[in-house]
């Protein structure tokens, strides 16, 4: 890989990275309700990529289930996750879809797995569990259940999408923006009273952050993730887009204080040397999912 190709990867998964602060300080200081703020940010993608919505891919219904699964459903569950989670704990946690997904691509695609992978595997998840569990309260997090509940809805969702042909990058960030809009509206509507107040009272940053995320983070950064997908092996890029959780800790750290003692540490090293070795390995999902992953924090 040439040292600019390297650069741009290294910029995206910044960026990527940078997204997981920017939504904690919507969700928590600036106290916008969650669902409110990813219909938000929905409605930025909806409209900056509207000319590619049409003609749709065939089947529209997965196309659409797919763009819920990823888009509306993984970024909900993982702003409500951030409102009680660290960023850092999330960026750890979210890399459960990646095993997620290579398990799922056994049911659904019937690939294989081998030791390898299934020693990756059983890493992430262990890895994982270590950053979830309270020690002092002997329970499991509500803020990383919800990245949990994320990780396998985008999961579902990318296994779903290898099973689709000709989908372009931005016609799928077109129809992501537009189905997961209107669930998510309908929702914050419902549950979420006085989300529209919440919003004007934060006033500019909220503008900033939703076009920050939506423009910079979804569209941008996809484009340039899948530019470069196209011009290296996906096993070369995937493991490095490793780069985007290690960045979300050191940021987590420097800006929002995130704690990060001895449990923490082992943890996020078990589980990236488990997605580590399951991206190494062959297979036709993880690059993709790395990607989703990446870039909902």
């Amino acid at each position: 890989m040439s040292i600019r190709d390297f650069a741009i990867l290294a910029m995206v998964c910044l960026v990527w990275a940078s997204n997981n602060i920017v939504s904690k300080f919507v969700v928590g200081p600036l106290h916008v309700p969650p669902l409110f703020y990813a219909a938000c940010r929905f409605l930025v993608v909806a409209v900056a990529v509207f000319p590619w919505l049409w003609p749709p891919p065939r089947p529209v219904w997965r196309l659409i289930a797919i763009a819920l699964l990823m888009g509306g459903g993984n970024f909900a569950f993982v702003f409500m996750g951030l409102k009680t989670a660290t960023p850092s704990a999330v960026a750890v946690v979210g890399q459960l879809g990646v095993p997620i997904t290579t398990l799922l691509s056994v049911v659904m695609l019937g690939e294989r797995i081998h030791w390898r992978r299934g020693l990756g595997i059983a890493l992430t998840f262990a890895g994982a569990m270590l950053v979830m569990f309270d020690r002092h309260r002997f329970s499991i997090s509500l803020g990383l259940t919800y990245t949990l509940i994320s990780a396998a809805l985008s999961s579902l969702g990318a296994v779903m999408m290898k099973q689709m042909d000709g989908v372009k990058p931005l016609q799928f960030q077109a129809w992501v923006g537009f189905a997961s809009l209107w669930p998510l509206a309908a929702l914050s509507f419902a549950f979420e009273p006085g989300a529209a107040g919440a919003a004007l009272h934060a006033g500019w940053p909220f503008v900033a952050a939703c076009l920050f995320s939506g423009l910079v983070v979804s569209v941008t950064g996809h484009t340039f993730y899948y530019w470069l997908i196209q011009r290296y092996e996906a096993n070369l890029i995937s493991p490095l887009t490793l780069m985007t959780p290690l960045a979300t800790i050191a940021l987590g750290v420097a800006i929002t204080h995130d704690p990060f003692g001895p449990r923490m540490a082992l943890g996020t090293a078990v589980a990236l040397a488990g997605v580590l070795i399951i991206a190494l390995r062959r297979n036709q999902v993880a690059p993709l999912l790395l990607a989703i992953r990446n870039r909902a924090q």
